[in-house]
């Protein structure tokens, strides 16, 4: 795959006009019905070539959902899928497509290179034995590639899993989960392995509950809610809230007053959290300390800090608010 797109946004995606290079994923208002329960309704995305984008959402929210129709696996009510250009009910378009489900099993009689030789069958592609061994060395299983899977740990059937997801030499890998069973090791593995993907040009799409994961690899977020999209964006502006902490003595009415000009804070004994504007973020720091300074407050300490992922996250699911600055 070569080339970089801009995904479209959440609000004005439409289909590629067939002018190179389209989205590795692009989708409009899907939607999705089990019984009397919405699971998805009306979620629309893109995933640009050689982007890492991260899927998150409490339990419920239809991330698996939502990927399952993007693959194919769950016929939508309502919408249009794309996957690398070509409409997704097409199931050539799924020939250059890696996926690692969350729950998957493989027969424990078969060592790890048959399972991946199998896969390379089912695939339908040719891969020679010195790509087999680098697939298996990329996940941490080349020596134990003659080991019968039935007797691998659960972290390591996941690591044999992502080999998996590669065999075809995809050009779009949808990953769900892909870190829930590995040890700090293996998850910084395939940290390192989603970066090299990126860097080969190859688009990931990341559903993971590990967010402090998702707010190191991934270029843009997709927030899902009760089967919707709460909120879009790269992580600066999903972030873009800046807070100033404080440690203060002395601290009276006057200022109180010079904290408050400045933006919200919170006050936790000698602690304060100020909330600086976005238009101004870092540039009053040296006129505050300075004017608290004068009014007598003994400042023992000065720390910038951004909002976490999860503290955004958080804020999102509780307020229901898609706005990407405060």
């Amino acid at each position: 795959m070569s080339g970089l797109a801009d995904a479209p946004s959440l609000d004005e995606a439409e289909p590629p006009t067939g002018l190179p290079p389209s989205p590795a994923v692009w989708c409009s208002g899907l939607r999705k019905r089990f019984r009397r329960r919405t699971a998805v309704d009306g979620v629309s995305l893109a995933v640009a070539r050689g982007e890492v984008m991260g899927l998150l959402g409490p339990n419920g929210a239809g991330k698996t959902t939502v990927i399952k129709m993007l693959l194919g696996l769950v016929q939508p009510d309502a919408g249009e899928v794309l996957l690398l250009g070509r409409p997704a009910r097409d199931p050539g378009s799924r020939s250059r497509v890696g996926y690692l489900p969350e729950l998957f099993r493989y027969q424990p009689w078969l060592t790890a290179a048959e399972v991946l030789s199998l896969h390379v069958r089912l695939a339908g592609v040719t891969m020679p034995d010195a790509e087999r061994r680098e697939c298996l060395a990329l996940v941490g299983l080349a020596d134990r590639a003659g080991d019968r899977v039935g007797g691998f740990s659960k972290g390591m059937q996941q690591r044999l899993g992502l080999a998996v997801a590669l065999v075809a030499r995809p050009e779009l890998v949808i990953l769900d989960e892909p870190t829930s069973a590995l040890d700090p090791v293996g998850r910084a593995d395939v940290r390192d392995l989603l970066l090299s993907l990126k860097d080969r040009g190859v688009a990931v799409l990341l559903n993971s509950h590990l967010i402090g994961e998702v707010e190191r690899v991934c270029d843009r977020v997709v927030i899902l809610d009760k089967g919707r999209v709460a909120a879009s964006g790269t992580l600066p502006e999903l972030l873009g809230r800046r807070e100033l902490r404080l440690r203060l003595d002395g601290v009276g009415a006057e200022a109180d007053a010079r904290l408050a000009a400045v933006g919200p804070f919170t006050r936790a004994g000698d602690m304060f959290t100020v909330t600086l504007p976005a238009e101004q973020d870092g540039a009053v720091v040296p006129d505050l300390v300075a004017d608290l300074v004068a009014l007598g407050v003994r400042v023992h300490s000065v720390e910038p800090a951004r909002i976490t992922l999860e503290e955004r996250l958080l804020d999102i699911l509780r307020t229901g608010s898609s706005e990407e600055h405060r």
